[in-house]
């Protein structure tokens, strides 16, 4: 793939991006498609549109046929899977789903990509294909939950998919080095209308596409490669969304709180709550990211060790872990949010 076939694609998921969320945005006016803030767990001071999320998948996968044709199965599966979840988040936006349901859906089309030869090389035996899966769907919703303050998703997206763009072009994966780029580019695209204060919300159409369709975009790179190095290569792109999960996972199953409500116990919440404005907060998670995606690509490289990486990776996340739960949560009672934990808003 040449320069300039790239170039294309990454300014028309810009163009196409940024363009679309304005009369999206006064279509989900029209048809409700409104997050209002209603107490609880949403605070945000006025009504936002949702749809967001449609503008960021035309953007991510319109310039892809027009600029490198069909692409192959793997990607293709990908594609299909991502759009799947997209739309059942679509539908939640407009008439909430039952947890089940979304689990069930991300959990078949998870099955088609690992079905498809996306699988991560972590035991070179059977085991890969149900671990990948449960990888993918657990990421898909730890990027959801990201989702949880103006910018914070989109910035993070931005940065990681850029960062994980160059190591697939770097290790000869020119298609998902092109998915990727597009998916960075339409992400910058959005960010302009939800950098704080948002114009507009992903809605969980939004971030579970963006999710699904970056969380199997890592697995994709994870072929071939070592045990040890698979594992940073799933740990280290996803490193902000994983630190976050794993920090309120670890923090409501020591307060005897479920898992599957909403609340203010967020890292992007506890900054927030720590005197950090909205904008510092994303910059803070999306700086992360791209430490933690740069080593990732330092170590796909060859300029980093695999094992030295991954295991650095993991020590970090274990002590961020620790330190995010010591920040104070703003709302550390959750029983008045009984609603699954997607797109938790301020």
């Amino acid at each position: 793939m040449n320069t300039a076939s790239l170039l294309a694609a990454a300014l028309a998921a810009l163009a196409l991006s940024a363009a679309a969320v304005r009369p999206l945005g006064r279509l989900a006016w029209r048809l409700g498609m409104i997050d209002r803030p209603t107490g609880g767990h949403k605070r945000h001071p006025r009504p936002v549109p949702y749809l967001g999320g449609v503008a960021l998948a035309l953007g991510a996968l319109v310039p892809l046929p027009l600029v490198a044709g069909l692409p192959e199965r793997r990607i293709a599966a990908v594609v299909c899977g991502a759009l799947i979840v997209g739309l059942v988040g679509l539908i939640d936006d407009a008439r909430p789903l039952s947890p089940v349901t979304k689990l069930a859906v991300q959990g078949a089309a998870a099955t088609g990509v690992v079905l498809n030869g996306v699988s991560v090389p972590l035991t070179g035996g059977w085991a890969d294909g149900p671990v990948t899966l449960l990888w993918v769907v657990l990421l898909t919703n730890s990027f959801n939950f990201l989702d949880n303050m103006d910018g914070a998703l989109a910035s993070v997206l931005t940065v990681s998919a850029a960062l994980l763009a160059a190591a697939a072009f770097a290790t000869g994966r020119p298609g998902p080095g092109l998915l990727l780029t597009a998916l960075c580019y339409a992400c910058l695209g959005f960010l302009l209308h939800n950098w704080p204060p948002a114009k507009i919300f992903l809605g969980d159409c939004g971030s579970l596409f963006a999710g699904f369709l970056f969380s199997c975009s890592a697995v994709l790179l994870t072929d071939g490669q070592p045990p040890v190095a698979a594992l940073g290569g799933l740990l280290l792109p996803t490193f902000v969304a994983t630190v976050d999960t794993v920090m309120v996972v670890w923090h409501r199953a020591r307060i005897g709180q479920s898992q599957l409500q909403g609340g203010h116990d967020h890292l992007s919440h506890r900054l927030r709550a720590a005197g950090f404005g909205e904008r510092q907060v994303a910059l803070a998670l999306a700086g992360t990211a791209a430490i933690a995606g740069t080593a990732h690509f330092a170590m796909v490289t060859g300029r980093l060790s695999p094992p030295v990486t991954t295991a650095a990776g993991i020590g970090v996340a274990a002590v961020l872990v620790v330190l995010a739960r010591r920040l104070r949560a703003p709302d550390p009672d959750l029983s008045h949010t009984p609603t699954f934990d997607i797109s938790e808003r301020r």
